[in-house]
């Protein structure tokens, strides 16, 4: 029998589609009230707004309206209903775009994923997302502390380190990206040292599938999230391992790519979420993210709707190692170098591990300072590569993944 966290994961449609008559109008109503949505909610009769088809005739509130939002009345864009002192958390992430945080209540509604993974009251979590300006960290430090877990708050790198602590402490559950429970196991093995870890919470990149199966073999059950600093959870994988299930704290849509308008069941489009926090009520966020809806019910019993996963970005903005990386990063790289005249950021697997390359068109240059500015512009390391002007592709692209996500 599925260990459900709480009854909002069984609720029938019915159920559900009155819960959200009674949210949905309140949380346009908290919008409406807010300076940063100024005339966009203008004239929308919240009363009427009662179900998800209702919300395709309002507007997308987009990254890059964060960031113009946030210029004009700092910190956080007059989109949160708590002033910025009366929140836990203020964090800053690549833009800058900066998101609130609370403590209590598992603000982010991350416990419900890292329950689904088996994680609970015995367990010592080994968190390796980053606590420093981003919010992963401190996201992942309240799931697990939502179900009862101890934390270990280990964050990234000094992976020597890493496996000490995990073999003295006795870590029995991992959190964190993908591929760096990999770096953490192989030095493992290198230092001739056992670890407990048996469960795995996994979001912030890819999961892919030879990696899953390795982890397996492993004996490490490994499951994960698709959630944002913005919204929190948004999506996440049962024992059933069929596409993710939505979280019961947002409203997922799929919409056509620039138009808003939702598209047919199963077709791929951009993921566009509505999040039903009191705090920061962010209407018809559309992500940038690619998934579809996934038919039917999730043969674990968790009843609300299904998508199939992360299935690439609607824009050039492109993830790796965790870490998203813009366009206007790469036009800034480019704008500091002026004998640089394009450049082209290629995300690839080395092995299990992503790997950035950033080919650089120049008539001269030294490869060894341009990587001081990828590292500095793009907040990653990575490979620079020096071609011969006019080499790269006119297909308008300065971000290309070559990383393949099926098999």
């Amino acid at each position: 029998m599925v260990n459900f966290y709480d009854k909002l994961e069984w609720r029938s449609a019915d159920e559900r589609e009155a819960d959200l008559a009674n949210a949905l109008p309140q949380q346009i109503a908290r919008a409406q009230a807010l300076p940063g949505y100024g005339d966009a909610l203008a004239g929308v009769d919240a009363a009427a707004i009662t179900g998800v088809a209702d919300l395709a005739a309002l507007p997308l509130l987009r990254k890059s309206d964060l960031v113009a939002a946030q210029a004009a009345a700092a910190p956080l864009g007059g989109l949160a209903s708590r002033d910025t002192a009366a929140f836990n958390y203020v964090f800053q992430s690549p833009g800058p775009i900066y998101e609130p945080g609370m403590c209590a209540d598992d603000w982010w509604r991350l416990g419900r994923f890292v329950h689904a993974c088996g994680i609970g009251p015995d367990d010592i979590v080994q968190n390796c997302f980053g606590y420093h300006l981003t919010p992963a960290g401190m996201m992942f430090d309240s799931a697990a502390r939502a179900v009862g877990a101890t934390v270990l708050p280990a964050g990234t790198g000094q992976t020597e380190l890493q496996v000490r602590a995990a073999a003295d402490i006795g870590s029995t559950a991992y959190a964190g990206t993908p591929d760096y429970l990999k770096v953490i196991l192989d030095k493992a093995d290198a230092m001739g040292v056992a670890l407990k870890i048996t469960k795995a919470a996994v979001g912030g990149g890819a999961l892919f599938p030879s990696l899953r199966q390795e982890y397996a073999d492993r004996g490490i059950a490994c499951r994960q999230s698709y959630a944002t600093a913005d919204l929190g959870n948004v999506a996440y994988e049962s024992e059933a391992l069929e596409g993710m299930i939505v979280d019961e704290g947002v409203i997922v849509e799929i919409v056509r790519p620039g138009t808003g308008d939702p598209v047919p069941a199963g077709e791929v489009g951009e993921v566009v979420v509505t999040a039903l926090n009191a705090d920061y009520p962010l209407i018809r966020f559309a992500t940038g993210d690619m998934s579809a809806v996934l038919p039917g019910q999730s043969p674990c019993g968790r009843s609300n709707m299904r998508i199939k996963g992360w299935m690439g970005r609607a824009d050039q903005t492109t993830k790796i190692k965790g870490m998203f990386v813009r366009p206007e990063q790469v036009a800034d790289f480019v704008a500091r170098h002026p004998e640089v005249q394009r450049a082209r950021v290629i995300a690839t697997r080395e092995g299990e591990m992503d790997a950035m390359t950033v080919q650089v068109e120049t008539p001269e240059g030294d490869a060894e300072a341009y990587g001081a500015s990828v590292a500095e512009l793009l907040k990653l390391k990575g490979k620079v590569e020096l071609v011969a002007p006019g080499s790269l592709p006119n297909d308008g692209k300065v971000i290309e993944d070559q990383r393949a996500y099926d098999g």
